[in-house]
């Protein structure tokens, strides 16, 4: 635990600036900023009801930002670092990939500080006055799956963690790490407990409710399943719980899958859980995140190098390009190689670049020509998906981007995260919601727990769910699968296709215990270094040097 920010809860709450108040909003994230707060401000109504709020804002340092990018999309099978930014020892696996990385203490100190402020609600709601024993109920709920949420993250990126259950009301350095059973049997009970209190729905969009529980829930289970501890039953009971979750709430796939991504469209059928943001650059501001301030900003880390290419200058609409990420080689070919009935490729990657900038200029990366003239609007590059001949690229009046011509600045950039209602290109903080969970993950994870399960033909009727609702208009009869057809690869692959950039895949890629298979197989740039040791993050320094005892106490995790 990070010593430096156990605080009382007053002082957290005032900290974090995110007090979200008004029972009778339409959303969580109508916010009020409260200062100058005693410690007994959480013990009234009004502090109590701002507590829970507050416990929702460590879920906004994680999800949409650039640390809980960075320890959730890089170095796996299907994405490699861009040309710019830092923290590549993510990506390579190699000694950049330490203890003293502040990403890593980031995370860890916001994670806590949000388990404390849960603390504080769990433990405080028997006191407080003013607040009915029906509505304390359900924010207990709200703290107990926010807890159990942030111990899950903590416990997947770095292994046992110092397992605390109440709140910690002044700073201590006796800390210690918790077995993965006691990890397991702390996180399990606070979602199962959750789950029974927690309504079905919410008048206050953004709260956690019993879907949600039962899908962080199942999400467990199937970590479980694959542990050294796992139980014989925990594919069956991730199945149940993701059978609940798709047919007892009114969730609906939308029918195309690029509609999910419309940001005019967020709250949408699709949605389980989402980590709101804002365009008040006030309460839309996020934690200790590094040199990115706020907000939702993904659509910063995607983007390729279009900003200097003939007929292109950098525009809100194309988004301001980090090129922090890159699609591999795999990812491209193999994953997304069927085009014909799957329309997820056409709908992930941006393959078009309207010009912004008209006139004559030289080409770069297309050989085929060696001037290209546009005017505004005119096609300024495209990326055919497919290594498209010389001969073929002259006869377009643009430049292409064919694969054998990818790098880390010019590549396929995926565009599920635009965000074109920024106020100016210069502009970083985004006003997009996160989804968490959406229903076609919870489709995949069903799949997932039947297979494990034994149950063929469920695991293929789940799987269907999710790849009818991919394909083109009339192929959605060519894109199910036969239960002959579905195995763990395919599986490994479908996830991958739906859930491409979401903060995902190396937590799939470590639950499966292949992370390091895969990454030697796809990723040359981290071939070379990944190993099993990086099936967990280094603890971060400074929980250790805080620690009374030091490593004895505290043991970094092996290899670092």
């Amino acid at each position: 635990m990070n010593l430096k920010y156990i605080l009382k809860p007053a002082k957290i709450l005032g900290i974090t600036a995110l007090m979200l108040a008004g029972q009778a909003c339409s959303s969580i994230l109508d916010e009020t900023v409260v200062s100058n707060i005693s410690n007994n401000y959480m013990s009234t109504a009004s502090g109590f009801e701002a507590g829970v709020n507050a416990a929702y804002s460590s879920l906004r340092n994680y999800y949409a930002t650039q640390p809980g990018l960075t320890m959730t999309e890089y170095g796996t099978d299907i994405y490699a670092t861009g040309a710019d930014g830092g923290y590549k020892g993510f990506h390579f696996y190699d000694t950049q990939l330490n203890p003293t990385v502040d990403y890593l203490a980031v995370i860890w100190d916001e994670l806590y500080r949000g388990i404390n402020t849960c603390n504080a609600i769990i433990d405080r709601a028997p006191s407080v006055s003013g607040v009915t024993d029906a509505t304390k109920k359900i924010r207990v709920a709200e703290a107990k799956f926010l807890r159990a949420h942030y111990y899950f993250i903590l416990f997947q990126q770095w292994g046992g963690v110092d397992l605390r259950l109440s709140e910690t009301l002044v700073p201590t350095k006796s800390t210690k790490r918790a077995t993965d059973t006691e990890m397991y049997t702390a996180i399990i009970k606070d979602l199962t407990e959750a789950i029974a209190d927690l309504p079905a729905t919410s008048a206050q969009y953004g709260r956690a409710i019993k879907p949600a529980a039962e899908m962080c829930l199942a999400k467990v289970y199937l970590a479980k399943a694959y542990s050294s501890v796992k139980a014989s039953d925990d594919f069956s009971k991730a199945a149940a719980l993701c059978t609940s979750v798709v047919t007892n709430y009114g969730f609906k796939l939308l029918d195309d899958f690029a509609s999910v991504f419309d940001e005019n469209n967020q709250r949408n059928s699709e949605v389980v859980f989402a980590v709101q943001y804002t365009s008040d650059p006030l309460t839309n501001l996020t934690n200790n995140t590094g040199s990115v301030n706020g907000g939702n900003n993904l659509h910063l880390f995607f983007g390729m190098q279009y900003d200097v290419q003939a007929g292109m200058v950098r525009d809100v609409l194309n988004g301001r390009p980090f090129k922090r990420l890159r699609p591999t080689q795999y990812c491209t070919d193999v994953v997304f190689g069927e085009r014909v009935n799957d329309s997820r490729y056409k709908k992930t990657f941006k393959d078009t670049w309207y010009s912004n900038n008209p006139g004559t200029y030289s080409t770069a990366f297309d050989d085929s020509k060696a001037k290209v003239t546009f005017a505004a609007g005119d096609t300024a590059i495209f990326i055919p998906g497919y290594e498209m001949t010389k001969e073929e690229r002259a006869k377009k009046p643009y430049q292409v981007l064919v694969p054998s011509k990818y790098s880390e600045a010019l590549f396929p950039t995926l565009k599920k995260f635009f965000d074109t209602k920024r106020p100016d290109k210069t502009y970083e903080a985004g006003s997009r919601d996160f989804f968490v969970y959406r229903l076609a993950d919870t489709y995949l994870m069903l799949a997932e727990a039947q297979f494990g399960a034994g149950n063929l033909q469920a695991a293929t009727d789940a799987i269907n769910m999710v790849r009818r609702r991919a394909a083109w208009p009339g192929k959605q009869a060519a894109m199910e699968i036969t239960s002959a057809q579905m195995n763990f690869d395919f599986l490994v692959e479908e996830r991958a296709r739906e859930l491409a950039g979401e903060q995902t895949r190396w937590l799939d890629l470590k639950r499966w215990g292949n992370l390091v298979d895969r990454v030697k197989k796809y990723n040359p740039q981290a071939a070379a270094n990944v190993s099993t040791k990086h099936l967990v993050r280094p603890i971060p320094q400074t929980q250790i040097d805080r620690t009374e005892g030091g490593n004895t106490a505290f043991p970094q995790n092996t290899g670092y």
